[in-house]
Parts: structure tokens; sequence; C-alpha cells
């Protein structure tokens, strides 16, 4: 029995911050920054293609963003390495939600999802 599994992972993590040129709370508009990272853990060399995203307002209106690529790019990445990008995101409260997963392919052209966990859309200085 091989103790060597080959496989391809994905691990994504993210930061936000409220975008306040963007922001316009008389028009019920609040906008936030996320940087994401994605990191291949796994052992095969592998290729972001495409996004999917699920947007949430407080008010629980859903938009869902799908899409080749990110900011442009299809970052390939060996294991170990790493890939950075901003984009921002616009709701009509001053707090939401936000998860999605990545579609990728290995070097051996097997597809999996790299999962974006949930993370909060969130103006502190609007939260009282």
């Amino acid at each position: 029995m091989s103790s060597s599994s080959s496989r391809a992972e994905f691990r994504c993590s993210v930061a936000v911050q409220p975008l306040a040129e963007q922001t316009d709370p008389a028009q019920e508009r609040w906008a936030f920054q996320y940087t994401v990272t994605i990191e291949n853990t796994g052992t095969l060399p592998a290729q972001l293609v495409a996004r999917q995203w699920s947007i949430v307002d407080a008010r629980g209106q859903v938009e869902e963003v799908r899409g080749l690529a990110v900011v442009g790019h299809q970052p390939y990445l060996q294991p170990g390495q790493s890939f950075q990008y901003s984009s921002w995101a616009q709701i009509g409260t001053p707090h939401g939600s936000m998860k999605g997963r990545y579609l990728c392919v290995s070097e051996a052209a097997e597809v999996f999802y790299a999962e974006v966990p949930e993370f909060a859309l969130a103006d502190t200085s609007q939260l009282h």
C-alpha cells in the first residue's frame, strides 16, 4: 500500500474592511473590500478557473455571482504557493455576509472546489 497520496487542495482565508468611498447610507448602499488568500495545501499543482459567490444582506436579499477567473486571473499554483487578490461587494444594509467557492482543476485534470467559509460584511461604526 502506498502512503504517497496525491491530492489537489486549496485553502482560502478572507479579510474584510468597509469601503467608505463606495458607501452611501442615504441610498442604502454599504460597500466592503475583501481580500482573499488562496493557498495550495495539496500535493499537486492546480489552477483556479472560476468563482461562485453568495452575498446576503441583513434583510435576507441574496445576490449570486458566478464567473470565470478572479480579478482577471486564473492562478496556477504549485504546492505551497499562494495567490492573493482584493475585490469588493455592495449590499443594502450595514451588515451581511458572503460565502463562496472556486472551481479548480488539478494538473491531473481532476475538478475540485475550494470552499470560502462564510464571512461577515459589517461596518462596525454602524453597529450600536
